[in-house]
């Protein structure tokens, strides 16, 4: 197998040769405008979707409860956490002339510890109506000790305050005092959030609802007139909440929501045109398994009051990108004869948090939960320094807040029944649920509707007793790939074809096998010199067993090159950016790299020399993975020999919430009844190899085999 053959070839002409392949600046510019073809015509289809199906109230209200239902998945937030006792305390209170500033934490889970400010009007007739204001980024860090986002936001709650709103300010989960993470996709190389389906802003949306279970135990607040606000990513957050919650009677988000053209595809810097999304972190977005549109996001608000505040220079929450969702949102409030609880505030100036989008939403807030449609205005007023502010002389020791992107999603950790009968009774419906899941919530981002493979021969090459073939296909529409298929030239009937994934190494590895002569088949600027005594090797082999090598290099690889990230990243860069806008489309790019492996076995099924010829599948490293999830969906493969497979998705590859579900070794366990060889370093003494090794002693079989080898 490729022990024997491709892989022994691999290192052999490594050793022995240099590879000029093609040159990277210029595949990484064929494979970037790909991509960038790709994500307009996705977000095109998705945009042209959204809500276009809703012609009446009833429509709406029917389907509300299950988009809902959605929208709380996609955050992390279904089913629902616990409600926890909040374990509310105040510290400190701070007395001002017309208010109290109440210094509090509670937790919303056990552990994670939300540090806030509540402003308390002095001369107010009780219960008030109540605002809770959730930050955007700004801190303020003095000497290493961060106060939090409530010092740089306080003139917001003390103009609620003033004019007699009980008002809660919360920090971040970044920005607090004791601080989390926010960007974990977005430089530190955490990709396995999206395997769990985590982002923070389901953390900043659970916090904000625990915040108003707290303010409805305050006997000062009246529990039907609660607004939210807050700008930037307090101004997303404030959206995440107002679909998530019910509670929340008028809602003012300022500069915190553009339609997803905006975030994948239109740039403001002339110099780096890849969507706004390369100047935001993971909170301000959901996991988009469900492929939506942001106009979804706001509809869940209707018909509830609702204010959308921007300013027309805002560089990261673009004029059209707001602009663009406001007429299908206006739509769904008509449904309701409710168009006068639906605005757009645009005001001239750039991302900031200017006077006159403060002034819109305090008319609007007062319009609808005081019933006073008077001027206001905003007076100076003095500040309070961060330390009067500060809830915390020290952090809690048992404060998750650093961790909490470990433990507020939890991986799955499927059993299976102990007594061997009973496997046998319960596996063949626990395969179904996950395949289940596999469709609908990992890869539900898949065509649809597949398009033609339009599968064309590009080459044919014989030399020295070899013949190979390349063809190229269409795996989606804008993504081209090619294939290419190796057999000896005495060979009319191969006895199995063996597709092979390859990565960016395997690649590169390919290329040095083959040699000058085969120069036509790849869109390489030259090959690398012929290793003579190993084509002949190679060429003994295949003619003696019959054997077909079929090689696909799925998008982002080779002639459509992404650069790979380097190990432990701890910067942004543009493959980041490209890799963070699939999950805004509902993929990942290694959840449409099995799609390419089932459009390679589709055109290889289509060649008349091939038909009724057995199907393996293999590859090495991530590209195991790959060709372990293409199996499942492809019932004729054979065999797969899975060379290092990682032994969990938290390495690799990267799927949409499929640890939610299951892992490596269950996805392992799926592909039975195939055989299935699986070569590692430790070999079967691997603890992740145990739960499918048990599965097929229980169900009386030999499915699997786990080998050791080296590197």
């Amino acid at each position: 197998m490729k022990k024997s053959i491709i892989l022994v070839a691999f290192l052999t002409t490594l050793a022995t040769s240099s590879v000029r392949a093609a040159d990277p600046v210029a595949n990484f510019s064929r494979g970037r405008q790909m991509l960038e073809n790709y994500f307009r015509h996705q977000v095109q289809q998705i945009a042209d979707d959204c809500l276009t199906d809703i012609k009446t109230k009833e429509d709406w209200e029917k389907r509300r409860p299950e988009l809902r239902r959605q929208f709380l998945e996609m955050v992390g937030l279904w089913p629902l956490p616990a409600r926890t006792d909040l374990n509310a305390v105040v510290t400190r209170k701070v007395e001002a002339e017309s208010f109290t500033i109440e210094k509090l934490h509670f937790q919303s889970i056990p552990g994670l510890y939300v540090t806030a400010n509540l402003y308390v009007p002095k001369n107010t007739k009780f219960p008030a109506p109540a605002v809770l204001y959730v930050c955007g980024h700004s801190n303020e860090v003095i000497n290493n000790i961060s106060y939090g986002s409530k010092v740089r936001y306080q003139h917001h709650p003390t103009w609620f305050a003033e004019h007699g709103y009980v008002c809660l300010i919360l920090d971040t989960l970044e920005l607090g005092e004791s601080q989390g993470i926010h960007h974990g996709t977005f430089d530190h190389n955490m990709w396995w959030w999206h395997t769990l389906g985590y982002t923070p802003a389901g953390v900043e949306c659970w916090n904000a609802m625990r915040a108003l279970d707290y303010l409805e135990t305050r006997p000062e607040v009246d529990r039907k007139r609660i607004g939210v606000t807050g700008r930037s990513g307090g101004g997303a957050t404030s959206w995440w909440l107002a679909a998530a919650d019910e509670r929340p009677q008028c809602i003012v988000p300022v500069a915190g929501i553009a339609d997803l053209h905006a975030h994948v595809v239109e740039g403001v810097d002339p110099h780096y045109r890849r969507g706004v999304i390369n100047g935001h972190c993971d909170c301000m977005y959901f996991v988009n398994t469900y492929r939506w549109d942001f106009p979804m996001v706001a509809a869940l608000v209707a018909p509830r009051p609702l204010m959308l505040g921007n300013s027309n220079a805002d560089g990261i929450f673009p004029v059209p990108g707001y602009r663009g969702l406001v007429e299908k949102v206006r739509r769904i409030y008509d449904l309701y004869g409710a168009s006068d609880k639906f605005v757009v505030v645009e005001t001239p100036g750039p991302h900031k948090d200017t006077a006159d989008l403060r002034l819109a939403a305090y008319r609007w807030m007062n319009y609808w939960l005081k019933e006073d449609s008077g001027d206001t205005s905003e007076p100076a007023r003095p500040r309070f320094a961060g330390a009067q502010l500060k809830v915390f002389d020290r952090i809690p020791d048992d404060a998750a807040n650093p961790v909490i992107h470990e433990t507020f999603i939890r991986p799955a950790r499927p059993e299976m029944p102990q007594v061997s009968a009973v496997v046998r009774e319960w596996w063949p419906g626990q395969r179904q649920r996950w395949m289940d899941a596999l469709r609908n919530q990992v890869f539900r981002g898949w065509p649809e509707h597949p398009a033609s493979l339009n599968a064309l021969p590009k080459a044919d090459i014989r030399s020295n007793g070899l013949r190979l073939r390349a063809f190229d296909f269409a795996s989606e529409q804008d993504i081209d790939l090619r294939l290419w298929l190796l057999t000896a030239e005495k060979t009319a009937k191969p006895t199995v074809t063996i597709l092979t994934a390859l990565d960016e190494t395997g690649w590169r590895e390919w290329l040095t096998e083959l040699g000058p002569t085969f120069q036509d088949a790849f869109p390489v600027e030259s090959m690398p010199p012929l290793n003579a005594s190993l084509q002949e090797q190679n060429r003994k082999t295949m003619e003696f067993h019959g054997w077909a090598f079929a090689m696909i290099a799925p998008r982002g690889i080779g002639p459509t090159r992404i650069p790979p990230l380097p190990a432990g990243a701890k910067a942004r860069n543009e493959t980041t950016d490209i890799m963070r806008r699939f999950a805004l489309i509902g993929q990942t790019l290694d959840g449409l790299r099995v799609w390419d492996v089932r459009r390679a076995l589709a055109v290889l099924r289509s060649l008349n020399d091939l038909k009724g010829i057995p199907l393996w599948l293999q590859g090495d490293r991530d590209m195991a993975g790959i060709v372990l999830y293409a199996a499942l969906f492809e019932p004729d493969v054979a065999r797969l020999d899975l060379w290092h497979l990682p032994n969990s998705h938290r390495q690799a590859p990267i799927f949409l919430n499929i640890r939610r579900f299951l892992d490596i070794p269950q996805a392992v366990a799926l592909a039975f009844p195939r055989t299935i060889h699986i070569y590692t370093k430790e070999g079967s003494e691997t603890p992740s190899w145990k739960w499918p090794l048990q599965l097929q002693e229980a169900l009386g079989a030999e499915y699997l085999k786990v080998r050791q080898v080296g590197q």
